[in-house]
């Protein structure tokens, strides 16, 4: 018989008459798969849910009134899996095959679009031809289990453990568990994951005696022909705490990334490991059975496992979630310690704040001068960026290493902070469940309250600093260095009179990007150990001393990633318009500080003759500037702090009901210090 497509719609017992006649099956090939593709579409789902299972009682009513479809049916089956290979899936399917993060991402997402197809005497060739929507291992997995195992019965398919000779299905199991294993051994074996774990040292590799074990146990399946062990046999039972050894070690490994740091390669090697290792944990227990009905849940179990890798095996979120926790939770952390230095807890500490980001005010008020002047620069378009990114650079890093403050540096550190926080359930004092989000709301006044006074201190500061700065200048060489651009810079502050709004959008997601780069140097240097290396260099020491090196090396420590990061803000402020004429974009930076000064040089520009209407809207543009900045770095530092500690979004509507109750309760505290000794 044909095959014929059946167009239309049609009842399972039509289909089964049409196609299951075990007279005519033989003239079907063992790689057709069609029939088996059409049988599933009966029972797949149009949109899956958990919560209304699927039901295969009207097959098997059929199956059991019908010795002619059963039969049929099953010799189709069994013609199609007939020595199929399926170890690759076991080993392969789902788990990093590269530590090239990027390359891995690439990989899948090329397979989304163009699927690998392997060749037709294997299994996955079967799955990719049959089990190809998404979405298939969610509704196989609401199919009652019973109701499996009496499809199994009725078909009469062999068990797993019927034989060990080549190509049956246990001997493709116990190849897959010794690839995994050899796979495992030899990357936890190499230097850059064995120096995450120190203490593992002088102990005995978990990994070298698992292999051992398995070598011991595989040689007796071959040898003594019982295709299965007892859950009780000795060999059996080392093997289980072995591999849970084997976890500890990678949970050790991902721990100790606090201490020495992690980088992309490391996190993907140990994710490799984690990954064939939780599958050694599902493989495992199939070598044991103590009842004959086990065989067959067994079976049935590894039969679902199979579809379930196959068909998530292209799953780029998952990869990319995975891949990038670690490294963003060490980013996070270092971020949260720097933050934590911004949250002023006493009056004397917000008065600090201000006197701070004073001193930031004066830095960039006289900044904003220098980028007038650099603007009057006849050159190219690069040139100008160069010359802005330079200026915004340099400032930045003199703020930075001058202890001072620019409020919008704040947000990014200070969100990564607030979730850690929220994390532990502590603010300055252990909390119950029932009390974290009170806690939290207090927690997150005081940040406000120190984001606040830092901007205040910026904004009231850089406006006197560029006008007297313009004013010096116009008495020393009589020019006023802004008359022929004080109508741009009062109305590129305007959020009706030009695109500011956006603009300070994208000065905050480059916020947002200074704080990842300041954590993302920290965390490379504290893996490659690049502060011990300069404490110990050997011309260091001879030349400028050991205590000298010593020192070096501690404000390397303390000081190179921030100055790395305001480097690079720096350069992304003062390219971003450049960039923008070059891609024909309407693309810029508005920040609030420099807002500020860019008023005081508008007015000074016009020598005063400014209508009200421009003024308004520029004090405005000013507030909504920097309202902008903040809500922008710290949204996206709050969301990457969220994902890095696992932390649910749904979080997020009881802690906003708190912070509103919280001020409705208390105004006073968002923006000032309490006047009681404790708060």
């Amino acid at each position: 018989m044909k095959f014929r497509k059946n167009k239309g719609k049609m009842t399972l017992e039509a289909f089964f008459a049409l196609n299951f006649d075990e007279n005519s099956l033989w003239e079907y090939k063992a790689d057709e798969t069609d029939l088996l593709a059409e049988l599933v579409a009966f029972f797949r789902p149009k949109k899956p849910t958990k919560a209304k299972p699927v039901d295969l009682t009207t097959l098997l009513e059929l199956l059991r009134s019908n010795p002619r479809y059963r039969t049929g049916l099953g010799l189709y089956l069994k013609g199609i899996l007939k020595h199929k290979k399926f170890s690759h899936i076991l080993t392969d399917a789902g788990i990093l095959s590269h530590t090239d993060f990027l390359f891995e991402v690439r990989k899948r997402m090329l397979a989304k679009l163009l699927p690998d197809q392997p060749q037709k005497d294997t299994l996955e060739y079967v799955l990719n031809q049959v089990f190809f929507v998404k979405t298939d291992p969610e509704w196989i997995a609401t199919i009652p289990f019973e109701q499996l195992e009496e499809l199994y019965g009725l078909l009469k398919f062999r068990a797993l453990y019927a034989s060990i000779e080549q190509n049956s299905p246990l001997a493709e199991l116990v190849f897959a568990i010794q690839v995994l294993i050899h796979r495992i051994t030899g990357r936890a074996l190499e230097s850059e994951v064995i120096q995450m774990v120190p203490e593992y040292e002088n102990l005995e590799s978990p990994f070298l005696a698992i292999q051992r074990e398995f070598g011991i146990i595989s040689e007796r399946l071959q040898d003594e022909h019982h295709n299965y062990v007892s859950p009780d046999d000795i060999s059996y039972r080392q093997l289980l705490v072995l591999h849970h050894q084997c976890l500890e070690y990678v949970r050790a490994a991902f721990k100790n990334s606090e201490k020495y740091g992690i980088s992309i390669r490391v996190n993907q090697s140990l994710l490799r490991i984690r990954q064939q290792l939780e599958r050694l944990g599902v493989l495992l227990p199939l070598l044991a059975i103590r009842e004959e009905q086990e065989a067959v849940h067994d079976t049935i179990a590894l039969g679902l496992n199979l579809i379930t890798y196959n068909c998530y095996k292209t799953n780029v979120r998952e990869l990319i979630n995975e891949s990038t926790q670690l490294i963003s939770y060490e980013i996070t952390q270092h971020t949260a310690n720097t933050g934590e230095h911004y949250i002023t807890k006493s009056r004397w500490e917000y008065l600090r704040m201000f006197w701070a980001a004073s001193g930031g005010g004066i830095v960039v008020g006289i900044l904003c001068i220098i980028k007038v002047l650099l603007s009057k620069i006849e050159t190219s378009g690069f040139g100008h960026a160069f010359f802005y990114s330079m200026n915004y650079s340099l400032g930045f890093i003199a703020i930075y290493v001058l202890g001072f403050t620019l409020a919008t540096k704040q947000p990014a550190m200070t969100a990564a902070a607030l979730v850690r926080a929220l994390q532990t359930g502590r603010t300055d004092t252990e909390v119950d469940d029932d009390e974290k989000h009170r806690a939290f709301a207090e927690f997150f006044a005081r940040v406000f309250r120190s984001q606040f006074i830092a901007f205040v201190g910026n904004v009231v500061v850089a406006f006197p600093v560029a006008w007297l700065g313009i004013w010096l200048i116009d008495l020393s060489f009589d020019t006023n260095i802004a008359h022929g651009k004080w109508y741009h810079l009062l109305t590129d502050l305007s959020p009706i009179h030009s695109q500011a709004i956006l603009h300070a959008a994208i000065a905050g997601v480059f916020l947002f990007l200074s704080g990842i780069i300041a954590g993302s140097v920290a965390n490379r240097d504290k893996h490659r150990h690049v502060y011990y290396r300069i404490a110990e260099h050997p011309v260091l020491k001879k030349s400028l001393g050991r205590t000298r090196t010593q020192k070096l090396a501690k404000w390397y420590e303390k000081r190179w990633a921030g100055i790395v990061s305001n480097f690079w803000f720096g350069v992304f402020m003062g390219s971003t318009a450049s960039i923008g004429i070059f891609l024909g974009l309407n693309l810029d930076i508005r920040h609030i500080t420099f807002a500020s000064g860019n008023l005081a040089l508008a007015l000074y520009g016009a020598n005063y003759n400014i209508s009200t209407e421009y003024m308004v809207w520029g004090v405005v543009g000013i507030g909504l500037i920097g309202l902008v900045n903040f809500m922008v770095s710290f949204g996206l530092s709050l969301g990457l702090a969220f994902r890095s500690r696992n932390i649910p979004l749904s979080e997020l509507g009881p802690i906003i009901k708190s912070i509103f109750r919280h001020f409705l309760r208390r105004p006073g505290s968002f923006f000032f210090p309490s006047f009681r000794k404790k708060e």
